[in-house]
């Protein structure tokens, strides 16, 4: 069953404030295998005119697939999450993500459209810092296969 088009353009609560932390920063990179000095090192990103540490861009997916979750288990959206892919993550930044953030995400749907019998959900994160400050805006867009379909 298609999703309700009515849900267009609601948004969900903020997320309680994640704290950025230099040793998440680190694992992160660590992890994605970029080695950036401004990830790692906090007078080399002091050097490049940043107070701390930097996050590598595809940091604040962790946060915002999160609070995208409000929207994916919201009961009377109807969403059927065994059958969700990730379909597409693009981010916007005002600035980057820095150790020491405190951040908060609101998620509002932008569209839902249906081809071929699958939903395709695209929602907007906002992310904030602790004074209010837009910090990056990440677009997710997932795909709920129809019925039948494998992957």
């Amino acid at each position: 069953m298609a999703l309700d088009q009515s849900f267009v353009g609601r948004s969900y609560p903020a997320t309680a404030p994640y704290e950025v932390g230099r040793e998440k920063i680190r694992e992160f990179a660590e992890a994605i295998g970029d080695a950036a000095p401004a990830y790692i090192d906090a007078e080399a990103a002091r050097a490049l005119g940043y107070p701390d540490v930097i996050a590598p861009p595809t940091f604040v997916f962790s946060i915002t697939f999160r609070a995208a979750g409000q929207v994916v288990e919201d009961p009377q959206l109807g969403l059927d999450y065994s059958r969700v892919v990730h379909g597409d993550q693009k981010f916007a930044y005002t600035r980057p993500v820095r150790a020491g953030d405190r951040l908060t995400v609101t998620s509002t749907i932008e569209a839902i459209k249906s081809m071929a019998g699958n939903d395709i959900l695209d929602i907007r994160g906002e992310v904030h810092d602790e004074a209010g400050e837009h910090v990056v805006t990440a677009f997710t867009k997932l795909v709920a296969r129809a019925a039948g379909q494998e992957g």
